[in-house]
């Protein structure tokens, strides 16, 4: 009896250590192989396994086994990997390759998995988002599959050297919360505390979406409920809810609780704390994003000793790995202006590109309201990655800024790389060429020249290891061949950051301090270029709406006399700009002559006026553009309609397998939009989709017209058709069930929001566009892109047709590269 009481309890430990076991389980062991792949900031890329694995001809990965034959004929083979005691994978054997790994699962069942140091992960064949830069809070609900589950990690050149983990938890209720990535402001007696909002991440680990949701804040007895978006099935979602702090005023932390709801039931519940700020201090705050809906914040150095009158405003961008409140406290308060600091959207966000670039306007935008500034002192600077979000910024809207300071900062992703890569500064054929020209507005070499108006204050450290003082060096003689208002500072010994002084530094600000922004009218000289005018378009009273090249570069160089009442100048690839006639009186005859044309006399009509001129053969007036047509509202490329609170539509009416791809490409767009953007995305399906109910937001589709019913709502005027078995874009047929495309088009019901399309014309076309490269900060993609699979394997040789659309938006007046 004493024996079997025995072994039944040590069958009993044993079930409680394996149930313990199975709460976390850490990975341990697994098979290394690269280098495989090359994922850039370009919509090119290839991918040796994920083209064996959309291919189906993927062998089961095993020690010593040939995963590829290099360029060189050499073997790329799988080699064994294990975890060291932190749980790290550390091998060359992964380097620009995968780490593969296994689960036997007993039984079917949900987990989640987090994975750290990766730019992606197949599980069980789907896509899944990364934590390239080792976060920990990337959590993906997964459904393990009875048996074995594959694991494949996609890793860069930088994953051997951190390492990469990989984790299994199960956890014990299916609908969660998480404290881990929260977005919170700070309370600042001084403001409104009555509306604060907050990010907070819920995690659905059940298969059925999550609808009906609310969050039930509480602090200080007062209580605000929160209507929250529907979550997809498997996924996470970061979410914004209100909470009343305006009880909470004294200084210091405070406790507060969040309640999700659904219905009467209590899904589950965290507390968290909410900081009160001394007045005078630095501070963050939160608001709702236009970009996306998503919870974002920014951080304050508030104005010393306010005098009442008209702050200047100083905009600081931050570097790689640094957050905004940090950005801020490195400054002493100024007792002449107020310093905001935007976010990029994350740490290392879009390099201050992309949608980095519209966070430093959206904030931008967000002070001027808050803090009313002096119009005329407003002022841009940043360090590292924010001296090179300096000068981006302060090239592209040199409208905006008095003065710019970069600090340490590179002027370019192409000569500068990063995590991403860098954008290559040449092309290697047409095809190349045309691909890489949509990433022009990042070449701020090319736009140095809208320098001109600003005083320019560039400050290095010589001895700085992360930046070389060298690209310092090089805007120096730059500037050097065209500016007259330009300091240059070299600080002795400076290594990358040596004190706050490498962004607070009195001198820098003294010369800020004898800049001003003139008033428009009184700005008689004007030098802009710029390569997209959805992106920069306006220089005071010019603008330029339209491209004769669409995507080169467009330069106008004007002259204005107010007294003589004339405006000369020349042109580059322009074919349609207005002038604002602001200055001149109603009657006044306006003298214009462009490129040595004829010289249009133009008669003022009223105060304000603006007059439009096309090209043709010749400069002539002309009304408005259409807003069917391409212009600074809407000017294209794929990455456009990924703004204006873009939501995700999948398509349904596909096979099994079309399906379920477009749910999974879909999600995971949306996690990795999470991950860089601190973004939150509507995920909708086609059936369930109705445009009038997302007004002049992006619709971003899934699938293709035979899968996606959504197809014929946001594309039935589209000259770009892709089927099952069939791609057409105007006269060009392209067939085989194996093409990928990437396509942007207007809305046809919106003046501004337009659609992307990510499609293929079967499965396996479908999977090689799962790539996601239009995340990456100044990643260039065009209008169109059609691709095959053998894109993955042989490069550029597998695109077939790439390009941009004309300004009426068809592909007959457009530009494209076709490889038939």
């Amino acid at each position: 009896m004493k024996k079997h009481l025995l072994v039944y309890l040590l069958v009993l430990l044993a079930g409680t250590s394996y149930v313990k076991a199975q709460k976390t389980h850490w990975f341990s062991e697994g098979l290394g192989a690269g280098p495989c792949h090359t994922y850039g900031r370009e919509a090119l890329y290839t991918d040796q396994l994920a083209y064996q694995l959309y291919k189906g001809t993927l062998a089961k990965p095993a020690d010593g086994a040939v995963l590829l034959n290099d360029q060189q004929g050499k073997p790329v083979t799988w080699q064994t990997v294990k975890a060291d005691t932190a749980h790290r994978f550390r091998s060359n054997a992964f380097s620009n390759g995968y780490l593969y790994l296994t689960y036997n699962s007993p039984k079917a069942e949900t987990a989640l998995l987090t994975v750290t140091g990766h730019d992606m992960v197949y599980v069980n064949g789907a896509p899944r988002g990364g934590d390239m830069y080792r976060y920990g809070w990337m959590h993906l609900p997964v459904q393990l599959k009875k048996g074995q589950n594959e694991i494949y990690i996609r890793v860069a050149r930088y994953g051997r050297w951190g390492g990469i983990t990989a984790r299994l938890e199960f956890p014990e209720k299916p609908v969660m919360l998480s404290k881990a990535d929260m977005t919170i402001p700070h309370i600042v007696p001084a403001e409104s505390n009555d509306s604060l909002w907050v990010g907070m991440v819920v995690m659905n680990t059940t298969e059925k979406p999550l609808t009906g949701l609310q969050a039930v804040s509480s602090l200080q007895g007062r209580e605000v409920v929160t209507t929250l978006p529907a979550i997809a099935p498997m996924t996470t979602r970061k979410v914004g809810f209100k909470v009343n702090a305006s009880n909470a005023l004294s200084v210091g932390k405070h406790t507060a609780s969040v309640s999700l709801r659904q219905g009467s039931k209590v899904v589950d519940q965290k507390e968290f704390e909410l900081e009160t700020i001394e007045n005078g201090k630095h501070y963050s705050r939160t608001f709702v994003s236009n970009i996306d809906g998503s919870v974002q914040y920014y951080s304050v150095a508030p104005q010393q000793k306010p005098d009442g009158k008209a702050p200047a405003l100083f905009l600081s961008v931050h570097g790689a790995e640094v957050q905004a409140i940090n950005q801020a406290r490195a400054y002493k308060p100024k007792d002449w202006g107020v310093l905001v600091a935007p976010t990029n959207r994350r740490p290392r966000g879009f390099n201050w590109e992309d949608w980095g670039r519209l966070d430093a306007l959206e904030v931008l935008d967000i002070a001027k309201k808050k803090f009313n500034p002096d119009p005329a002192r407003i002022y841009l600077t940043g360090h590292s990655m924010g001296g090179h979000g300096t000068w981006f910024l302060g090239a592209t809207y040199p409208g905006n800024w008095a003065a710019i300071a970069p600090s340490a900062g590179y002027p370019t992703l192409a000569a500068y790389g990063s995590h991403d890569g860098q954008i290559p500064d040449q092309a290697r054929s047409p095809m190349e060429g045309i691909l890489l020209r949509a990433s022009n507005p990042s070449n701020v070499l090319a736009l140095a020249t809208n320098y001109k108006p600003l005083g320019v204050y560039v400050v290095h450290g010589d001895a700085d290891p992360v930046v070389s003082v060298e690209y310092a060096r090089q805007m120096r003689k730059l500037l050097g061949t065209f500016h007259t208002d330009f300091s240059y500072y070299e600080y002795p010994g400076g290594s990358h950051w040596y004190s706050d002084e490498s962004v607070d530094w009195a001198p820098l600000f003294n010369f800020f301090s004898w800049h001003r922004i003139p008033k428009d009218t009184a700005a008689l000289a004007i030098d802009f270029t710029t390569a997209n005018p959805g992106v920069s378009g306006t220089m005071r009273w010019a603008t330029i709406h339209q491209q004769a090249s669409p995507l080169q570069y467009s330069r106008i160089q004007l002259s204005r006399d107010n007294k003589k009442k004339a405006i000369t100048g020349s042109t580059q690839n322009v074919a349609l700009l207005s002038f604002s006639l602001e200055g001149f009186e109603p009657r006044d005859t306006v003298k214009v002559t462009l490129d040595s044309l004829q010289t249009i006399n133009y008669v003022v009509k009223s105060a304000g006026e603006t007059i439009y001129l096309k090209k043709e053969s010749q400069w002539q007036t002309a009304t408005a553009p259409d807003a069917r047509q391409k212009g600074v509202h809407r000017y294209g490329t794929l990455k456009e309609p990924f703004n204006n609170r873009m939501v995700f539509v999948y398509g349904t009416t596909g096979t099994k397998e079309e399906n379920a791809w477009a749910f999974n490409k879909a999600r995971y767009d949306a996690e990795t939009w999470y991950f860089r953007a601190n973004g939150a995305i509507d995920m909708v399906a086609d059936k369930d989709f109705n445009p009038a109910q997302y007004p002049d937001r992006g619709v971003i589709i899934y699938g293709n017209a035979t899968t996606n019913s959504a197809w014929n709502k946001v594309l039935a005027d589209c000259p770009i058709k892709v089927q099952k078995g069939g791609v057409v874009a105007g006269n060009s047929r392209f067939t085989g069930d194996d093409l990928g495309a990437y396509f942007a088009w207007p809305r046809s019901d919106s003046r501004t929001a337009s659609v992307a399309v990510v499609t293929g014309t079967g499965l396996k076309g479908m999977q090689a566009a799962n790539a996601n490269q239009y995340f990456s900060g100044g990643s260039g993609f065009a209008d169109v892109m059609i691709f095959s699979l053998d894109m993955l394997k042989d490069g550029i040789k597998g695109i077939k047709m790439a390009g941009f659309l004309g300004n009426d938006w068809s592909v007959e007046q457009g530009e494209f590269v076709i490889n038939k």
